[in-house]
């Protein structure tokens, strides 16, 4: 099979994004044995961490189309969005970053809609810049969402072999409680299946964790594990999927680490990302089910604290790749998962 097409955005010109990314795509040649990789981003910026990483600006190689690709790996491949933008200062919030950064993914988006790119890849970008730059999304999985015009979607957390899925995410925990709801919970189990026969492992062992201490207690906690959650599990089961729940959340985790889960569904955004990172840190990415592209990012933030100094690791950002690589041709069992 012809490698896949991955574009890299470089996140937030403020934060360690283009610093990974040049990173990423000088100091691992052997990526380019498993993709075409190319970044979507500003020169000025990518000049800028070349210099701080250590390489020549010269190994950036602007190009106007994907018919220019030639995966070289001691070459960073760049498709500009606009004129090269004026350097902004490391670690400081910048609406011109911000704005930046939403339309590197935009451009993304449009590829895969465009059916140019297999996948996209991204650096982190920063929430409140985008904010001041007019841009009022609550990170990139709801922008990818929007611009596919995907309703069913879920974000998950993956390292090895174990994949996190997660119910709600960007949202009060007030408001995410209600939005774990019976059709909410069947959707996002039904994605879990699709990646799990996408992997060629039908047989997955999916746990669903409860929204409420104990998972409910049989109601003594709560009546949302049984009323929201449960239906949705039956149903699922009954489909022939192996997923058993809700169950206590500080029991499932734990043991998923341990292997006893192939995949484990949180309800909301800290039961999930809390644990993952305590265990596996730089060594997870970031997933995003029901988009018609694969889409994996760094599991980490823009890190204002040490941008510009050189000192960022690339290690999730190469993981990325190289996952977004591996999931990209049996995207379309994922994409096309059918209804419960």
């Amino acid at each position: 099979m012809p490698l896949p097409i991955l574009a890299i955005t470089i996140g937030d010109l403020a934060g360690i994004g283009p610093e990974i990314t040049v990173k990423t795509l000088l100091a691992h040649p052997t990526l380019r044995e498993k993709a075409k990789l190319f970044a979507i981003g500003d020169y000025t910026a990518l000049t800028r961490a070349c210099i701080l990483s250590g390489y020549s600006p010269n190994q950036i190689k602007r190009i106007t189309n994907l018919d220019e690709l030639c995966n070289t790996p001691d070459t960073i491949e760049l498709l500009e969005i606009g004129e090269p933008l004026p350097a902004v200062e490391a670690g400081q919030i910048s609406a011109i970053a911000g704005d930046a950064a939403y339309r590197f993914l935009v451009k993304a988006c449009q590829l895969g809609q465009e059916r140019k790119i297999n996948g996209i890849v991204t650096a982190p970008l920063n929430k409140e810049a985008m904010h001041a730059a007019g841009h009022h999304w609550p990170g990139h999985t709801e922008i990818l969402a929007h611009e596919f015009g995907v309703k069913d979607y879920s974000m998950i957390l993956s390292s090895g072999d174990f994949y996190l899925f997660h119910l709600t995410t960007h949202q009060s925990l007030h408001s995410a409680i209600d939005d774990c709801t019976t059709e909410r919970t069947s959707t996002v189990i039904n994605l879990a299946f699709a990646l799990a026969k996408s992997l060629n492992k039908p047989k997955a062992k999916i746990g669903v964790c409860g929204i409420n201490p104990h998972a409910g207690e049989n109601r003594l906690f709560g009546n949302e594990d049984l009323d929201q959650l449960a239906p949705a599990i039956r149903q699922a089961q009954k489909h022939q999927i192996n997923v058993q729940g809700p169950l206590p959340a500080d029991a499932l985790i734990p043991q998923a680490v341990r292997g006893k889960w192939d995949i484990v569904i949180a309800c909301y955004h800290d039961q999930g990302h809390a644990p993952f990172k305590a265990v596996y840190g730089d060594d997870g990415v970031n997933i995003t089910a029901g988009l018609p592209v694969v889409r994996v990012s760094v599991d980490h933030g823009t890190a204002f604290d040490i941008a510009g100094t050189g000192i960022a690791r690339e290690t999730s950002l190469v993981l990325a790749c190289e996952r977004a690589a591996e999931l990209a041709p049996q995207w379309h069992l994922v994409w096309k998962s059918l209804p419960l």
